[in-house]
């Protein structure tokens, strides 16, 4: 990276994940260099945190997340708000998830899913920490849990790798939530996914590689990195109509208003 890299943040990745073994020092190097200064690696299992947080104990640039992922909740123990209020006792822990309810793959477990996305919001409010969601063919219930859950009591959330409806982006936006864009946004035939980011407010935005999955173009059908990041972002941009440096700068200071955590970590760094 030089001076003049607009710097971003790889908001959610998967650096646990068997496709960055032996590799991680490659894999983080090549993200700085392309900008990539911070990265939120997400664990979705928690039993396996323990490897999770090891990585961000050990790359200054990486922070991390748990949850029971959606697709998981049936056949993993469902977490306890204290067990995910402990985690976050970590200084390097900056977000709840990701959860939420996947009916695409896993519909037969959606009253295990809703029960354990509840059990999640509780403890983003709680501890004060952004909820990071998941959400696929599930566009009624999620609009309607987020809002009933935000009623009982206010928490922030992003809506990670958004590529659900209009109607859902409406709702998540009205709640003060936030959408993430990832790769899908930067695929040729996602025009219509565009043109809903285009009507959310740019101070909403973040951007995200679910790193090893959805590379952008032109990686497309890659194993995904943090540094593709770079691509969803310049389509981001276009999407907005701003440059570059300016989007970026704009998804710093989202990110930074929303994972305040790490944006209090690095101060202090």
């Amino acid at each position: 990276m030089t001076d003049d890299t607009p710097q971003i943040t790889d908001s959610h990745c998967h650096l646990d994940f068997p496709d960055f073994a032996n590799e991680l020092d490659q894999v983080i190097d090549r993200a700085v260099t392309a900008g990539v200064t911070r990265m939120v690696t997400i664990c979705t299992r928690l039993r396996q945190v323990p490897q999770v947080r090891e990585i961000a104990d050990t790359y200054d640039p990486v922070f991390f997340a748990a949850g029971t992922h959606p697709m998981s909740a049936a056949e993993e123990p469902m977490a306890t708000v204290d067990e995910l209020v402990a985690l976050a006792r970590h200084p390097k822990f900056v977000g709840i998830g990701e959860t939420g309810l996947d009916y695409h793959y896993t519909a037969e477990s959606a009253s295990v899913q809703q029960d354990s996305l509840r059990i999640h919001i509780a403890a983003a409010r709680e501890t004060g920490l952004p909820l990071i969601i998941h959400a696929r063919a599930a566009d009624d219930d999620m609009a309607r849990i987020l809002a009933e859950e935000h009623r009982v009591g206010a928490y922030t959330c992003v809506m990670h790798c958004f590529s659900s409806s209009a109607e859902l982006a409406r709702a998540a936006i009205d709640l003060g939530f936030y959408l993430s864009m990832s790769g899908i946004a930067a695929f040729p035939k996602s025009q219509e996914l565009r043109e809903i980011f285009a009507t959310a407010p740019v101070e909403r935005i973040l951007v995200e590689t679910d790193a090893p999955y959805l590379a952008p173009p032109p990686h497309r059908g890659k194993r995904n990195e943090p540094a593709f990041t770079a691509h969803t972002a310049r389509v981001g941009a276009d999407v907005f109509g701003m440059d570059y440096t300016a989007f970026a700068a704009q998804t710093q200071a989202n990110f930074d208003r929303l994972f305040w955590k790490a944006a209090a970590w690095q101060a202090a760094a």
